[in-house]
């Protein structure tokens, strides 16, 4: 092969097959070999779909000699966090509850992007039923953090993103319901999308808590995000063209930045003297009405996802980890009329966010303000695991919270992410400022 195909971000895998440089076959078979070598990948896959991914790589194979290839990513494995339903394979959101769960049809997203070309390598383990940003997960599997396999990975798209830093897919895809693609991302250095809520489907996805749940790539580029999101939702890929900071505004969110923790807070600091160098304008401030926002988090969660799993739940409670359990339980508490009231609330704040923001290209903070905690000593310390847990999402939460998408990229401290927050359904215009970003900081 003429690439290191394991090193190589999605679309440059899609350059070369386009090229004739490299067959999708061999593609295919180098992740799916590589998979089956790897001493942790049943940690990180939950099932390997090789017949499916042969397959797909035999029919990308025959476009590209044909000159029929259905897009830039045709014959590009990707991975499939498993709450996405695929025919033919257990699909059971990181969770003992849903164990034997085989759907007879793809979730719309990926049967898109199976029309678009890309080839399917398997499902990728999660949190359970996708209810935590640590990506701790003792009922199933915990994959291992790139950086030190004590540590846990991020999630709830843990193996999404391990699927990609471990170099066993070239891109996964995973789902952000309050920071479960960019917490990952972040924490094992590679870029993650959050897409606006209503711009890719969720139809066939197991949901958490459907007026959050997004879905969105994890991979080594913002050109590989940019790529995926156009495969997943049928638009047409953001031109990165000719991008720099030279015009770009950003407002720093003090707020969620001033007590991020020494490493994150210096690869953010980092960050933003390498953007404003660039010629960004930075201005530091505040938001009114995000720490009301944030107040109401835990009534619109956790009601959501309780009405959503309580018969199931309440049927074998003990199937679930105790800590899981409890945060379900927790929305169990609460008033329909409260949570419709709170929601009304919310769609208020939203406006003055938008009005307050206007004037920026993006919103900028940490994407965590921690590092990845050590997996045994979440499980054997709950102070540790309720202080971890509750900041883990605190920064991506303000994302979802405001209706917005957001892009998590890294800054060159290990595991520490640079934030972008941008307007809902703008996802080129950020990915442009991302690109330049990215360009800057790598």
């Amino acid at each position: 092969m003429s690439i290191d195909v394991r090193k190589a971000s999605a679309s440059e895998l899609g350059r070369a097959i386009g090229a004739g440089r490299v067959d999708p076959r061999d593609v295919t078979e180098a992740f799916l070999d590589a998979i089956e070598h790897h001493p942790d990948a049943t940690r990180i896959y939950s099932a390997v779909t090789s017949d499916r991914a042969r397959a797909e790589a035999d029919a990308a194979a025959l476009r590209a000699k044909q000159g029929l290839r259905h897009g830039p990513l045709d014959g590009v494995p990707l991975s499939w966090k498993d709450l996405f339903d695929s025919a033919g394979t257990e699909t059971c959101a990181g969770s003992r509850l849903l164990t034997g769960r085989v759907p007879d049809e793809d979730a719309e997203v990926l049967a898109r992007a199976s029309r678009a070309g890309a080839v399917c390598l398997g499902k990728t383990h999660m949190s359970e039923l996708a209810f935590s940003g640590l990506g701790l997960n003792p009922m199933t599997e915990t994959p291992p953090n790139i950086h030190d396999p004590n540590l846990v990975p991020g999630g709830s798209s843990s193996g999404a993103a391990t699927s990609v830093a471990f170099g066993l897919a070239p891109a996964g895809i995973g789902s952000d319901t309050g920071g479960s693609v960019r917490i990952p991302a972040a924490w094992n250095d590679l870029v993650g999308l959050k897409t606006t809520s209503g711009r890719v489907s969720t139809m066939g996805a197991v949901p958490l808590c459907e007026k959050f749940d997004t879905v969105g790539p994890i991979a080594r580029t913002v050109e590989d995000c940019a790529a995926l999101l156009a495969m997943m939702d049928g638009s047409k890929p953001a031109d990165l063209r000719g991008v720099d900071l030279k015009t770009a505004r950003f407002l720093v969110l003090d707020t969620y930045t001033d007590d991020a923790r020494e490493a994150p807070a210096k690869g953010f600091a980092e960050a933003l003297d390498q953007l404003g160098k660039a010629g960004a304008d930075i201005t530091h401030g505040t938001v009114d009405g995000i720490e009301q926002a944030m107040d109401l988090s835990g009534i619109l969660f956790t009601s959501e996802a309780y009405g959503i799993w309580k018969n199931l739940i309440e049927s074998e409670p003990e199937k679930m980890f105790d800590r899981i359990l409890d945060r379900f339980r927790s929305g169990a508490g609460y008033a329909a009329a409260d949570y419709i009231s709170a929601w009304r609330f919310l769609e208020f704040l939203r406006v003055g966010w938008h009005q307050q923001t206007a004037e920026y290209d993006a919103v900028l903070l940490p994407t965590a303000p921690i590092l990845p905690p050590d997996a045994a000593r979440l499980m054997t310390d709950d102070d540790y695991y309720v202080t971890e847990n509750l900041l883990a999402l605190r920064n991506t939460r303000v994302g979802n919270l405001m209706g917005l998408c957001g892009l998590s990229l890294p800054t060159g401290t290990p595991a520490a992410g640079l934030m972008m927050l941008g307007k809902p359904g703008r996802e080129e215009a950020l990915l442009r400022v991302g690109a330049a970003a990215e360009a800057v900081l790598s």
